[in-house]
């Protein structure tokens, strides 16, 4: 990767490396026809400067005026967050003619930078990404070639760039907090993985919670290391088979809330036992689930503004913009402890 503050390489210097023109140089990055022994002189060209992840570089972009086509990296399309922010992604895009690319990262490093480097190949004029590395500084050469990039759900690490998050560490203090309200002192946590940002964030305001009130964290009532539905349920049973089981579980994701009333459900406990859940999901409201809701079409509406914005020459710096979210009552949060 080119050192900070060096130019981008660009098809000029692709060609000069190659021996080829400027014209074969642009026939191969657009895919048209060439001879073979024309395409391997500018691959190894292009491999060797490090051109394999520019060819999204702005004066490729800027001279069509723009592919009109947006890349979003969510974590999981299946899942309901993802694809409400995407739909909020969508409406705005759909206003000003542009086209949505969208797939799933699935928490995987590895996947986010494959799909980066397709979007950006691809000529994408910007990109909305709920990150899965724990480094991004990978992408400071299509930052400088003027390639926007909005975060959303997390932050980046490694470099500054604009995000549209909800307050994590606070949602998960207010979910703990309005059990204990209620009465409840013997409170499960089930959580994500803890590199997770999301996640570790959300298990922090809990825990701060429980100790705020003078409630000791024991081993037994953190499992922070649920990825899906079925492993919830597993926990939640687990749980409810101790000598002194809680009165009430926080459930830090919305799949891990569909987990745990299965698993009350299934011990004929729902209406006993406590529940309230992070992230709203659809028929939730069915189920009387109680949860921490985050305003995702806001998310999605304010990260489209803020990349729309970036692409009409906004040279700003980076913003961060905090979604507020609010904690919906339904029942399964407000059923108080056995004692009272």
């Amino acid at each position: 990767m080119p050192a900070a503050g060096k130019p981008r390489p660009t098809m000029k210097d692709v060609a000069a490396l190659a021996g080829v023109s400027f014209k074969s140089v642009s026939r191969v990055v657009n895919g048209e026809p060439v001879t073979d022994a024309v395409r391997d002189k500018v691959l190894r060209a292009v491999e060797q400067l490090d051109y394999r992840h520019n060819l999204a570089a702005s004066n490729l972009r800027r001279k069509t005026g723009g592919t009109r086509v947006v890349g979003a990296l969510v974590q999981d399309l299946a899942n309901s967050f993802s694809s409400e922010l995407l739909r909020a992604l969508e409406d705005a895009c759909r206003e000003r003619q542009v086209a949505l690319l969208a797939a799933s990262l699935d928490e995987e490093p590895d996947r986010e930078r494959a799909l980066v480097s397709d979007l950006v190949s691809r000529r994408v004029d910007g990109l909305v990404i709920m990150p899965a590395s724990d480094r991004h500084d990978y992408l400071d050469v299509e930052r400088r070639a003027g390639l926007p990039t909005v975060f959303v759900d997390r932050h980046p690490r490694g470099i500054d760039a604009d995000t549209v998050t909800t307050d994590n560490l606070q949602g998960g203090y207010d979910a703990v907090r309005h059990l204990l309200d209620r009465g409840h002192e013997r409170i499960a946590v089930l959580s994500d993985l803890p590199s997770i940002q999301t996640a570790a964030l959300r298990l922090r305001g809990a825990e701060k919670a429980l100790q705020d009130r003078g409630i000791p964290v024991e081993e037994w009532m953190v499992r922070a290391d649920l990825r899906a539905d079925d492993d919830a349920e597993r926990a939640v049973a687990e749980a409810l088979s101790r000598p002194d089981p809680p009165t009430a579980f926080v459930a830090l994701r919305n799949i891990l809330s569909i987990g745990a009333l299965r698993a009350l459900r299934a011990a004929g406990r729902d209406g006993e036992v406590a529940l309230v859940g992070f992230d709203d999901f659809p028929t939730a409201d069915l189920m009387d689930l109680t949860v921490v809701r985050q305003d995702v079409t806001r998310i999605g509406r304010v990260a489209a503004d803020l990349l729309f914005a970036r692409l009409d020459g906004d040279d700003s710096t980076p913003r961060h913009v905090v979604v507020p979210h609010r904690l919906v009552p339904r029942g399964s949060g407000e059923v108080p402890p056995p004692h009272l």
